[in-house]
């Protein structure tokens, strides 16, 4: 029997033609043969799309057992793309299916010729933990703000084999998608939180891999998500995609405070466009809703059964005010609050009574327990009571409905429905309020019996469709009051003001459609993955904390074998060396320097060739009590505003700024900001003044950082001052001081005293560092100065930076440093072979 491995051998079948088969690209060599030699170039293939979920877009069939399911959004997405693309889909067949495990070959080979769909099928045991385990009982909650702080009550602590499990679940699908997948050419589209740790597995394999990740569930603050034990693991997994996309601006907010606070990375917005700098890769954030197949709903609602239905449902409620609600059976979508509020609007409005009917449909849950079991007693237990207060016989104030309602009827409903009420306490899109829209639009068939183009919506403040539509009743669903008063309001409202809303609401639906959503999420993968091929990739790291760090062709790692050979030919040195997260590092609470960093400076100032500066925006005061026992190291302090050549050397000051009167103009702006904000303080420099927030909290201190630079930079407009951000820092220093113009000096100074350096050595980790860089470069290729032989700018963190080269950390510093101190110490290998060849004469 033929084995499903890579390059679609799923394609392969005995009665079939071999297909072709496209494989990765390699790279030619002259001599190497790697084609066919064909003077006609073939055509470009057809553009790939692996959608991956946790389902297929499959549905039971009583003659061939499968056939497409239309209302998957994983299917309707495809609307988005051109028509020659090509789409697999990956994905396990779910509880509608029971395949036997011998016949798994035969029906995956079967879905793959006519479906192009790849099924995972997962063990029984590991689907059950997987799925309604740590899916079900710990993501989903903990997703909708809901802590496991009683088990008895719907909570579920947390237990290792469930995520172990999880792992195991989401190693089977990348598994399978290595079988299909062309890695240089196809994209990967990544659905939901049940795959979250997939893009670590695809990454690990293929590093330049086009990787796209949507989340259709909500995404808690940091305050709920940190109390998940494998929070870091998870968040660094979705950081292994090129583009992450979500549902709205909160949920996307509260990803990126996780990944500030978690893992600290920051992240900027460049040209509208959110970006995560992660290893030298920019993860890219989308935030945009999902919408509906509006071609799909448009087809049901001309169909005869659903005109029938229509029909059928006004004769039924004639004379009635329909209030719907469509929603799933489980704890977050707040059916018995909804019901409540109808209670109490009844009992505030008796004339209502006998007029409106509130009919809920509720679709089967999707996880199993007792909570699920609990909300269904409770829902049925409170329109029982709702029911027996208000109604009578022949009047049901609400109608439920808990069977599986085909598509075309739960469209008749919102037909005929005057109002849609969808208010759940958590929830993700909820694509309800807009299918109710596109419904109320009308149905042709029905011709001038057809729904006048009116509607009303009264939605929760707390699901993601909340925010685009704009002319809804917005809810709190908790205060049942305020639910009673919307759907009173949607009952009493103008038709001309429901016509309004109405068409507010079908323009954006109509307008921003599943189509229009696949094809912007596309058009960002594409972007985000336009340079994989002009980076230099690789991995590191062990099991889910491996990451793929991904640099420019000329950005490479400083080593001392690469540095050690020009540094022994070099007759004059320059080395600079900026201080805290350089040779310092940023963490550390005592920032006197180690005994080991003092002891590496004075071997590298005792060789007579080397000039060595510590370059740093510390005051002079402090590096001078640090560096007393560095007899022959240089100092430039305040980013150059004094310099002092040696230790008993003078300090030098700039002349630019003598007027420090400013400081009476910043000082005080700065205090009220560190008043206000925790964790902030103020350090006071003889040329700048600097505000940090290092130990404040890492939102609101960015937050008042920007606040800050804004108000500095308006009050400080008319001062000869600038106003920069740093790391954790906000300084207002005099204009045209900047550690560039120290470069620029002490190179000068020893082109003046006849020791124009061949060698030059640069080290820093800010961005004030960044002006050493681009002074270096500027110098080198001055013409008025002789040509420096070798340059080595050197950033410290794998970050874009203007340097050409990186270290990992002030460890990686530490360890050149001492490398170029003991090449210093060493004698040249020549010398030795002389003295030898000497005495044997």
């Amino acid at each position: 029997m033929l084995t499903q491995s890579c390059t679609n051998l799923l394609d392969l079948s005995s009665s079939q033609e071999l297909p072709s088969l496209r494989l990765p690209r390699v790279v030619t060599a002259p001599g190497i043969i790697s084609d066919f030699s064909d003077p006609t170039p073939p055509p470009p293939p057809a553009r790939r799309i692996i959608i991956v979920s946790n389902h297929l877009p499959l549905r039971p069939h009583h003659e061939s057992r499968f056939e497409f399911d239309p209302d998957a959004l994983v299917l309707q997405l495809k609307s988005g793309y051109p028509t020659d693309t090509q789409f697999i889909f990956v994905g396990s067949l779910g509880p509608h299916f029971d395949i036997n495990p011998s016949d798994h070959d035969d029906v995956a080979r079967h879905l793959f010729d006519r479906f192009r769909c790849v099924p995972t099928f997962l063990p029984p045991d590991i689907y059950q933990r997987f799925y309604h385990g740590f899916c079900k009982h710990h993501l989903w909650p903990l997703f909708h703000y809901m802590l496991p702080l009683s088990p008895s009550r719907g909570g579920a602590r947390f237990d290792r084999s469930l995520w172990q499990a999880y792992v195991s679940a989401n190693k089977i699908f990348a598994d399978k998608i290595m079988e299909v997948i062309n890695p240089d050419d196809d994209y990967v589209w990544v659905h939901d939180y049940h795959l979250m740790v997939l893009p670590t597995f695809l990454r690990k394999r293929f590093n330049r891999v086009k990787l796209g990740f949507f989340l259709h569930s909500t995404f808690p603050s940091s305050e709920i998500y940190r109390t998940l034990p494998v929070r870091d693991e998870i968040l660094r997994a979705l950081l292994n995609s090129d583009l992450i996309g979500f549902h709205t601006f909160d949920y996307a907010r509260h990803f990126l405070s996780c990944c500030s606070r978690m893992l600290g990375l920051d992240y900027e917005s460049k040209r509208g466009y959110i970006g995560l700098e992660y290893y030298g890769r920019t993860v890219s954030i989308k935030i945009l809703p999902a919408g509906i197949d509006m071609g799909q709903i448009e087809s049901l609602l001309s169909m005869p059964d659903t005109t029938r239905m229509v029909r059928e449902l006004r004769e039924r409620f004639d004379g009635k005010i329909v209030l719907l609600g469509v929603d799933d059976m489980d704890l977050f979508k707040g059916i018995s609050l909804k019901f409540l509020a109808l209670g109490r609007l009844l009992e505030q409005r008796p004339d209502l009574k006998g007029k409106v009917v509130l009919v809920q449909i509720t679709n089967p849950a999707r996880s199993q327990g007792t909570d699920v079991q609990d909300v269904q007693n409770e829902t049925r237990a409170v329109a029982e009571r709702i029911n027996g207060a208000f109604g009578y016989p022949g009047y049901d104030p609400i109608v439920v409905i808990d069977r599986m309602v085909p598509t075309h009827e739960k469209f008749a409903y919102y037909t005929i429905a005057e109002c849609c009420v969808v208010n759940p306490v958590r929830d993700g899109m909820n694509l309800v309020p807009y299918k109710y829209t596109v419904c109320r639009q009308g149905i042709p068939a029905l011709g001038e019996d057809g729904p006048p183009k009116k509607s009303v919506i009264v939605v929760s403040e707390f699901i993601g469709c909340s925010p685009s539509l704009s002319g809804a009743i917005r809810v709190n669903p908790w205060n049942i009051d305020a639910v009673a008063d919307a759907m009173n309001l949607a009952v009493t409202m103008p038709d001309t003001e429901k016509q309004m809303r109405h068409d507010k609401h079908y323009k954006y639906v109509s307008s921003h459609d599943v189509a229009y959503w696949a094809r912007s999420f596309d058009q960002d993968l594409e972007r985000a993955c336009r340079d994989h091929f002009v980076r230099r990739c690789w991995g590191i790291g062990f099991g889910l904390g491996f990451r793929v760090v991904a640099l420019g062709p000329n950005f490479r790692k400083l080593s001392v074998e690469h540095i050690v050979s020009p540094y022994k030919k070099a007759n004059s040195r320059l080395i600079l060396l900026d201080y805290d997260g350089t040779v310092m590092p940023q963490a550390s609470v005592d920032k006197t320097p180690s005994g080991e960093v003092i002891s590496v400076l004075n071997g590298l100032c005792s060789d007579p060739k080397n000039v060595v500066f510590i370059v740093s925006g510390r005051g002079k005061d402090s590096l001078s009590r640090w560096f007393s026992p560095c007899e022959k190291l240089g100092i430039s302090a305040e980013h150059g505003y004094f310099t002092r050549w040696s230790r008993d050397s003078p300090w030098e000051s700039c002349s630019i700024a003598t007027d420090f009167e400013w400081k009476n103009i910043a000082e005080p702006v700065m205090k009220l900001y560190t008043e206000a904000t925790d964790g902030s303080s103020i350090e006071h420099k003889e040329s700048a003044i600097v505000w940090h927030h290092q130990d404040a909290d890492p939102d609101f201190g960015s937050c008042q950082a920007k606040e800050l630079l804004d108000h500095l930079e308006n009050v400080l407009a008319n001062e000869p001052v600038v106003v920069k951000r740093g790391q954790h820092i906000v300084e207002v220093k005099p204009q045209g001081i900047s550690k560039g113009l120290v470069v620029e000096k002490l190179i000068s100074t020893m082109l003046n005293n006849g020791k124009p350096p061949d060698f030059v050595l640069c080290i820093g980790d800010d961005r004030s560092d960044e002006d050493m860089f681009e002074s270096i470069a500027s110098t080198v290729n001055s013409p008025s100065l002789p040509a420096i032989a070798e340059v080595f700018a050197c950033t410290v963190g794998q970050k874009p930076s203007k340097a050409k080269y990186y270290l990992d950390d002030t460890v990686d510093v530490i360890k050149l440093l001492q490398g170029l101190a003991v090449a210093s110490s060493r004698p040249p290998r020549t010398a030795h072979l002389r003295v030898s060849f000497e005495g044997s004469l």
